[in-house]
């Protein structure tokens, strides 16, 4: 039987119980303390960059991920890592939930100050009108909204939304295209990669709560910013999704290899390989 606790409840079970940094106190369905992995971070910004060489929006995410990846990962300096990984290093871009959310977070703040104030282009009575008039201006003509007219929507004020999830352009660039797919995904209710103009209104309300897809894997199920190897390929749990490197794994890497009936090896082609991270990517769960 599972029991629900109130937040008093949790906080009288949780009263004597210390957990470390990226971990979180919660009753279990006997009443019990234990520690988990934290399910969120805070959004506020003061990067740190790890001894794995990723950068992070606050200590706490890099605890988090410490927590999750169940591997030791300490502060070296403040600010953004320098971008310049080793191949064995790389690491897949992803649009992380505390990505995807902090840009959400970013626009509905965006939007609510623009119905306050006494800009004549925001000659609207409230934010529901105001994504109405966003969506009626970036939308082509086909009443829905792509991830190309999104972008056009969130570069309407750049400026304001101060987009920087990184010091390299590009990668900052390449970030925040994936954060638009990640915020289309997220109230895209018939899996359509568009928004119709009540999913881009969901998208936007802060009281729209969607479901949050989790990662899964040979049985298990995985939290955001989980890592597993595949060959010499790295892969990261990313909002519900298995993002992978595709690095060629030869020389000082493990051979892209399978072994073949009788123990012989048979070289995996690229389409093989592709199958193999589609199949990856495919296991989710909600």
């Amino acid at each position: 039987m599972h029991c629900a606790f109130s937040h008093s409840q949790e906080e009288s079970v949780c009263a004597r119980t210390e957990c470390g940094a990226g971990r979180e106190c919660v009753p279990n369905n006997r009443g019990e303390s234990v520690c988990r992995c934290l399910q969120r971070c805070g959004e506020r910004e003061n990067w740190v960059c790890g001894s794995n060489g990723k950068s992070y929006r606050n200590h706490c995410e890099l605890h988090r991920e410490a927590c999750l990846t169940q591997t030791k990962i300490h502060t070296v300096h403040q600010g953004h890592c320098q971008e310049n990984p080793t191949k064995r290093d790389v690491s897949p871009i992803v649009c992380f939930l505390s990505d995807r959310d902090w840009l959400r977070q970013r626009v509905i703040q965006w939007i609510q100050e623009e119905v306050k104030s006494d800009s004549p282009a925001s000659n609207v009575s409230s934010a529901n009108e105001l994504l109405h008039m966003y969506f009626k201006t970036y939308d082509n003509g086909d009443s829905e909204l792509d991830s190309k007219e999104f972008l056009s929507f969130l570069k309407h004020n750049e400026t304001a939304l101060h987009l920087t999830y990184s010091k390299n352009l590009e990668t900052n660039a390449l970030l925040r295209s994936l954060c638009v797919d990640a915020l289309i995904e997220l109230s895209d209710e018939n899996a359509d990669w568009k928004l119709s103009l009540q999913e881009f209104v969901n998208c936007l309300t802060p009281t729209y709560h969607p479901y949050e897809r989790k990662c899964a894997l040979e049985d298990e199920v995985f939290e955001d910013g989980a890592e597993t190897q595949m060959e010499c390929n790295k892969c990261v749990c990313a909002c519900g999704n298995w993002v992978c490197t595709a690095l060629a794994c030869s020389g000082e890497h493990h051979s892209q290899e399978l072994a073949g009936e009788g123990g012989e090896e048979k070289e995996m082609t690229e389409e093989e390989w592709s199958r193999r991270v589609a199949e990856l990517k495919a296991l989710q769960v909600q």
